[in-house]
Order: C-alpha cells, then sequence, then structure tokens
C-alpha cells in the first residue's frame, strides 16, 4: 500500500556532527493477559476508591510476617495525608512472606533488599525459593540507595488491583514535599532471572548460556542475573505504580522504575505505570517475556530500553514525556559489544503512543545494534517541532536479512505505524541515510508519515487515529489480540488507563490520585 511523507528531511549539516557518528551506549549492564474494555468513545472517569476527607493515623505496630527476622517497627512518619506507622523490611527476605494492605502502615526498605539468595544460573535443590507477596494497596518507600532486588530462583507477587494499586515511592512522596518535576529519590524495582542474555561479564563465556551472567549496573554487591532457561519465572507484578526512581547507585549507573535482567517467559508483567525516573523508564536486558499495559510518564533518559539479546512482544504501551525533559522514546541495541552475538533482540510492539516532547533535536526513536524490531499500530507525535521521529542506525540494523539459524529476525519493520513530527527521518550513523530509512519506512503496509494527528487528553485516539486500517499482529505470536484501532488508548479499549494510575501535568488518567500525594482509602 502507498505510504505518504513529509518532503523534510534532516542530514548530519543539519544536527549536531556530534550525533551522527559512532556513540557509546550509555547504560551497559545494567505477558500478562489483555482485557478489552467496550466504553463510551470518550472516556468518563469513575474515580475509585472514593478519597475519604480524614487524616490516616498510624497503625499501632507492624503485622507479623513469616520470615523470623520480622519487620521493624521504625516510629512514625508524616505526610498531607496523615501519619503512617514505618515497617522496615528486612535486608534480605530468607522466608516466603506477604506484606498486607494495613491502613495505617507503610513498608520501607532501608538500603538494598534482596528476595531471597541468588541461586545461580541453574536451578538446584539449593534455591531458596522465596517469595515475596505485596497484596493490593500496599505503599512502599525508600530514599537514596534503596532498592529491591528479586533474586534468581525466588519470585514477587506484586498484584495490586484496578482500584487498589500497589505503589512504590520514595520518602519525600510520603511527605508531600515533591513537585511534577521531581524524581532520582530512590534505586527502583530490580527482577533477576534465568533466561538468556548477552555481553557476559566473565571473559570467553558463550552468550545465551549458563556461563554468560550480568551484573545489574550500579548494584555495590553482586546482584547477577542470566543463565540458559527461556521459560524461568520471576514471579508477576501488575497494577503497581514506581514513582521517583532512579537514583544514581555508583559511578554513572543508575536504576529504572523496572530493571528486568534475564527474565524469562513462566513471568507475568502488565498493567506497570512508571513515574518520573531519572534514568529510563523501563530497561530490559536480555530474556524472554511479555509486557502488556505499560505506562512510562516523565522519564528523564529513554522511555523504553531495551537491550543485550532481550526477546520480548509489548501491547498497548503509552509513553508521554514531560517538556524538554528526556532522550528517546526507544533506545534498543542487540548487544553493546558484538553485534553478531545471540540471542539477537527481537522486540515487538503492537498498540503504542509515544509523545515526544523533549526538544533534544536528535532522535525520538532510536534503533540499532543490529536490532530486530518491529513497531505495529502505533502512533508518534513530536510535540516540541524540533525532534525527528526515526533513526536507524547501521544497515544490518535497516537492511539484513531474516536468518533463522542465526537467530535473526530480519530487518527493522513497521506497519500501520504513523508519525505526526516536523521531521520524520534523519541521517544516521553506519552511512544510513534518511532517505535509506525512509525506503524501509515505506515498506511496510499502512504507514503515514505525514500524518496529522487529532488525539485529545493526551493520549486518546480522535478520528484520524481511528481511520487507519490496523494490522494484524496475532500472526506473530499468541500474546497479542487483534486490536479494532492503532493507538495505546481508543474507544473501545479507552478504561485501562484509568483507576490505578496517577495524575500529573504531564498526563491526567482520570485517576483518584495526583503522583504529588499518596492514595487514601476508606
Amino acid at each position: 500500500m502507498t505510504n505518504l511523507h513529509r518532503s523534510l528531511v534532516l542530514g548530519c549539516s543539519a544536527l549536531a556532527l556530534a550525533s551522527c557518528g559512532a556513540d557509546e551506549i550509555v547504560s551497559p549492564g545494567t505477558g500478562g493477559n489483555i482485557t478489552i474494555n467496550n466504553p463510551p468513545a470518550t472516556p468518563t472517569p469513575t474515580p475509585t476508591p472514593t478519597p475519604t476527607s480524614a487524616l490516616v493515623t498510624p497503625a499501632a505496630g507492624c503485622p507479623t510476617i513469616s520470615d523470623p527476622q520480622g519487620l521493624t517497627d521504625g516510629g512514625t512518619i508524616s505526610g498531607p495525608t496523615g501519619e503512617y506507622r514505618i515497617c522496615t523490611m528486612p535486608a534480605r527476605f530468607n522466608a516466603s512472606s506477604t506484606l498486607p494492605y494495613i491502613k495505617g502502615v507503610l513498608y520501607r526498605m532501608n538500603g538494598r533488599v534482596d528476595v531471597g539468595t541468588d541461586g545461580g544460573p541453574t536451578a538446584t535443590a539449593a534455591d531458596t525459593k522465596v517469595k515475596l507477596t505485596i497484596e493490593p494497596g500496599a505503599i512502599i518507600y525508600a530514599s537514596g540507595s534503596s532498592f529491591l532486588n528479586v533474586n534468581r530462583g525466588n519470585t514477587i507477587a506484586a498484584n495490586g488491583t484496578a482500584s487498589r494499586p500497589i505503589i512504590f515511592t520514595s520518602r519525600d512522596n510520603v511527605q508531600g514535599l515533591n513537585t511534577s518535576n521531581s524524581s532520582g529519590q530512590w534505586g527502583g524495582v530490580v527482577l533477576s532471572g534465568r533466561a538468556p542474555v548477552t555481553d557476559c561479564i566473565a571473559p570467553g563465556a558463550t552468550p545465551g548460556t549458563t556461563a554468560c551472567e550480568r551484573q545489574v549496573e550500579g548494584a555495590a554487591q553482586p546482584a547477577l542475573f542470566g543463565g540458559a532457561t527461556a521459560n524461568d519465572n520471576s514471579g508477576s507484578m501488575s497494577y503497581v505504580q514506581i514513582r521517583y526512581s532512579g537514583f544514581v547507585l555508583s559511578g554513572d549507573s543508575e536504576l529504572q522504575s523496572l530493571t528486568t535482567g534475564g527474565v524469562g517467559s513462566g513471568t507475568t508483567l502488565h498493567h506497570i505505570m512508571s513515574y518520573n525516573s531519572s534514568d529510563d523508564g523501563v530497561e530490559f536486558f536480555g530474556g524472554q517475556f511479555n509486557v502488556a499495559n505499560l505506562i512510562v510518564v516523565g522519564a528523564e533518559d529513554d522511555g523504553l530500553d531495551t537491550d543485550t539479546g532481550v526477546k520480548t512482544n509489548m501491547q498497548f504501551v503509552l509513553v508521554v514525556q514531560r517538556p524538554n525533559t528526556g532522550d528517546t522514546m526507544i533506545e534498543a541495541d542487540s548487544t553493546n559489544a558484538l553485534e553478531e552475538n545471540t540471542p539477537r533482540q527481537n522486540t515487538r510492539i503492537s498498540n503504542a503512543t509515544f509523545i515526544a516532547n523533549s526538544g533534544v533535536k536528535d532522535q525520538a526513536i532510536r534503533l540499532r545494534g543490529s536490532t530486530d524490531y518491529r513497531i505495529m499500530n502505533s502512533i508518534i507525535v513530536d510535540k516540541s517541532g524540533a525532534t525527528p521521529c526515526l533513526r536507524v542506525d547501521g544497515t544490518n540494523t535497516l537492511s539484513r536479512a531474516a536468518d533463522a539459524g542465526l537467530d535473526e529476525a530480519g530487518p527493522v519493520q513497521f506497519d500501520s505505524f504513523v508519525m505526526d513530527c516536523a521531521t520524520d527521518f534523519r541521517d544516521s550513523s553506519g552511512g544510513v541515510t534518511a532517505a535509506a530509512i525512509q525506503t524501509r519506512y515505506e515498506a511496510g503496509t499502512n504507514n503515514n508519515a505525514n500524518f496529522t494527528n487529532t488525539l485529545t487528553m493526551t493520549y486518546l485516539n480522535g478520528a484520524n487515529e481511528t481511520a487507519v486500517p490496523v494490522f494484524d499482529p496475532t500472526s506473530l505470536s499468541s500474546f497479542f489480540v487483534l486490536p479494532t484501532s492503532i493507538g495505546a488508548v481508543y474507544a473501545g479499549n479507552a478504561t485501562w488507563v484509568e483507576g490505578w494510575t496517577c495524575n500529573s501535568p504531564t498526563a491526567g488518567f482520570g485517576s483518584v490520585t495526583e503522583c504529588t500525594t499518596l492514595p487514601v482509602y476508606s
């Protein structure tokens, strides 16, 4: 089918020359079910739960958990929503435990908190098999270098609900000190698994094998991931907010809201919101898993960062930048070392809405390092008017033929992917021209680089989005469902963003709670 495009194309002469050369990779190192509802064309937010006017009062004490170490009573902490009992987690959970929702209780991470002990790249009888369960409505806070690490051979079950999400946040958020630009106040959540990765820390190790492990970036003590178990299970996370993360752990290394390392297909991830991470919204290092209903708001580096051989399908993804803040919507690399390494990254995204607003004048989407990448049924809008939509580095990334024997899905592909940017394509590293990227883009179906968006409420489809023919992603994976429109949020699939999210000046979701405060349940 014929694709449309703008004639305005920027070359290296129109951009900073440094951005046209080979770049170092910024952060080396380190599926859930989808429910489509049927609301009216314009969502009518129904706040749930109903907020109460009374301030929270502290619980009498901390609950008893199964781990003999127990929770430590840390006194109380106060903020605009009331006063809470502080229940500090142990540095390591050595027995499966549940953190229940109790009104007037906040759970605190005081430094790195491990779930179980790392069992190595292969399952053995010595695995600790610790499971940390977090009940709907529970709030966990931290500050500084504190972060949660789910070690290999152990799992998390952090499953909130649409009316009572689980919230990971910062101490300043509890105390009411944050603004819409606050970020980087604690580490984040890390899931470490045994699925294949590349860029091994052991010299000479073969990527994708049990000898190939990686270290969580920035962690002062060993926090390893990787192995050869594609269906490894790190547990489940759903209806979760992760706010104000990204504290610098060491050197230039900082965590994201959610970092996965070698996570396998037994893991379930859906309805996850990253808010104001000072680094990436999420970063996926290797592994093989699926993600549904993902929201990234206000990340100060990349919205989605995928590398070191990750194989993932994502559907219903919304990424919104704060004005004049952030880098790319997508940064993708197959590996940080040799492009010939396998497993090759193979990421497929259907139904994304990307709202670029950083004004970095470099690129909104950057694909490189021989990554296999496919974007379908999606929209990108550059609100700054200064950033080219699409950059593809290297001829291997742009046009390498598929080869199953070499674990290569083939060149980058686009179908029913529309772009509303002042500049569509840019000259890129490795001799790839804007014209060549445009040719590759136009090889797909129903693409339109001359698109005029009619989005309302920042992200809700209008008439122009509804008119774009849909590409069927179900032939690629049984994970995908056949959508009725492009984009992340549209009539018939609009209420999934409501209730469990938080509102900010960057993006409002019809939720009860502002991101600068805590929810209070009756």
